[in-house]
């Protein structure tokens, strides 16, 4: 086996009241990633399609995170002739959208890896890998993102010290709807913005949130997912730096979207809702709110993703 080719999927973190601990994975968009493994040693990015990254191997999330698997691979199987790795990226999810385009990279680039190696490590220590990508795109190594995009699903971070993460129950006719205005956030000035202390009163409602979304899915229960979706810590800051969001939000649930918020550190905006339909007509609405402003925007409709990251061929 001596090359593979990944789809590795955009998600969506925090999940309105679930900052840094949950997220979802979506069907679309996708990145492409062929990954070949070398006899020369090292980790070479040969291609990058769709967008500009950095040329400094140690700013780029697939290197450092590739870097980080190689590195725990040699010392594990300490006979094993040395190898390296070639990359070819072909990026459909932009940078900056607040939709998991690092998280992409650095999963897709590590779960290729296993399965071109025979699989020596596991998820939860795949995730450990992909989140070292993450710490250079944020500053931070959260795996909200890198979670679903390997696991699939909803994903919930009990705990970072020590990492555990475990997929929740999926309504099969939860959908989501997103908005990525071509505007720029980063995700660590987006984290600078944020308070480093708050009251107790609003984290007892972000507890409660976050336990009733949890029970929500489990039980299927839309009305009490839909109640769950409010962000009382980090929205009320991020938002003032979307155009129309508290429009946006008021105009999507008055055609029946559950709910939504900022996806990740925004830029982007995702609502989720009951079915296809409405799905659909959520996703007319937010076209009808961005139109008249002069900003450019895309816009996805999608089913969650169960699967995470998936191998398309070896090649």
């Amino acid at each position: 086996m001596k090359g593979i080719k990944i789809f590795s999927p955009a998600t969506v973190a925090n999940l309105a009241c679930g900052f840094d601990v949950i997220g979802l994975a979506l069907d679309f968009p996708k990145d492409e990633i062929f990954l070949y493994k070398s006899n020369k040693p090292g980790i070479r990015i040969n291609k990058i399609h769709g967008t500009s990254l950095p040329n400094d191997p140690k700013k780029n999330v697939a290197f450092v995170a590739l870097q980080f698997f190689l590195k725990k691979f040699q010392q594990k199987f300490e006979n094993e002739k040395k190898i390296g790795f070639e990359i070819e990226l072909i990026k459909n999810i932009h940078p900056g959208s607040g939709i998991g385009s690092s998280a992409a990279s650095a999963a897709g680039v590590v779960y290729g890896a296993n399965i071109l190696l025979g699989n020596p490590f596991t998820n939860i220590q795949l995730i450990r890998f992909a989140m070292e990508g993450e710490r250079v795109a944020s500053g931070t190594a959260h795996a909200d993102n890198v979670a679903p995009a390997i696991m699939g699903g909803v994903t919930l971070v009990r705990s970072y010290k020590p990492l555990d993460i475990t997929k929740l129950h999926t309504p099969n006719k939860l959908w989501v709807s997103i908005i990525h205005p071509q505007i720029e956030i980063k995700t660590s000035d987006a984290r600078e913005i944020l308070k480093q202390k708050i009251l107790m009163t609003d984290a007892i409602i972000q507890w409660g949130n976050i336990g009733a979304l949890v029970a929500g899915l489990y039980q299927e229960d839309y009305g009490l997912i839909s109640r769950s979706l409010e962000d009382v810590i980090v929205e009320p800051i991020r938002s003032m730096l979307i155009p129309a969001f508290y429009e946006l939000k008021m105009k999507c649930k008055e055609i029946g979207a559950l709910g939504g918020g900022i996806s990740g550190s925004g830029p982007s905006v995702f609502m989720l809702s009951k079915g296809t339909h409405i799905a659909k007509k959520v996703t007319e609405v937010m076209n009808h709110v961005y139109s008249p402003l002069k900003v450019d925007y895309k816009t996805y409709t999608s089913p969650i993703n169960q699967q995470g990251v998936q191998w398309a061929k070896i090649l």
